[in-house]
């Protein structure tokens, strides 16, 4: 059976990199029984970041003033990040980026295939190698990483491609509900939210595909 599968995420946020690794055990898990076309959807955590980002722990600071609570949602991470085979290296991170440039990377990957690819290496650059998702060298480097041009990724950057779209994308979730990611929309119809457990998604995408 067939059925679509939209994945809603930001690159920011840590449980989206752990509901990615998830997915994919799930999508192995049901093997055969379904066949599952993949499409990434952008969100925004925050949309008054500025374009340059900002200082990071300065910002976390700010937006999580209860310090043991944030030291305990860590360790909490940190453990669901072994489970799914991450190395989250937050004491690396020094900007909180603005994500739109890296949703538009995605998106054109996703036209070469390599959709996943991208997702994987900008998690991997933001949450264990710290560097700064925002910054168009960075992206474009990436970019070139997973076999896209990089020239051409860097010419992209500079012009406002797929900018309206990726913002039109957000507002679209947001007005059917979407508050937190990643959240995961099968057959545009059923959602699920949170980094679920394989299993559980492998049944929600099963009974969707039914």
């Amino acid at each position: 059976m067939k059925t679509t599968l939209d994945i809603v995420s930001d690159i920011v946020c840590p449980w989206c990199w752990i509901g990615l690794r998830n997915a994919k055990v799930a999508l192995e898990a049901l093997g055969d029984e379904a066949e599952v076309e993949i499409s990434f959807r952008p969100f925004f955590l925050d949309e008054g970041i500025p374009k340059e980002g900002l200082e990071y722990h300065a910002y976390m600071d700010r937006k999580f003033p209860d310090k043991a609570a944030r030291k305990a949602g860590l360790a909490r991470l940190q453990e669901a990040g072994v489970e799914a085979g991450i190395d989250f290296r937050f004491d690396k991170i020094t900007r909180r980026p603005n994500t739109l440039d890296a949703h538009r990377l995605i998106r054109w990957a996703e036209g070469q295939d390599k959709g996943w690819e991208a997702k994987e290496a900008l998690f991997e650059a933001f949450f264990t190698n710290g560097l700064d998702v925002g910054d168009p060298a960075i992206l474009a480097a990436l970019g070139g990483q997973i076999g896209l041009d990089e020239t051409l990724v860097t010419e992209l950057l500079k012009s406002d491609r797929d900018v309206d779209q990726i913002k039109r994308e957000v507002q679209e979730a947001q007005a059917i509900g979407v508050r937190g990611v990643p959240t995961f929309i099968a057959d545009r119809k059923r959602g699920v939210s949170g980094a679920q457990p394989p299993r559980i998604l492998a049944q929600f995408l099963s009974e969707t595909a039914a």
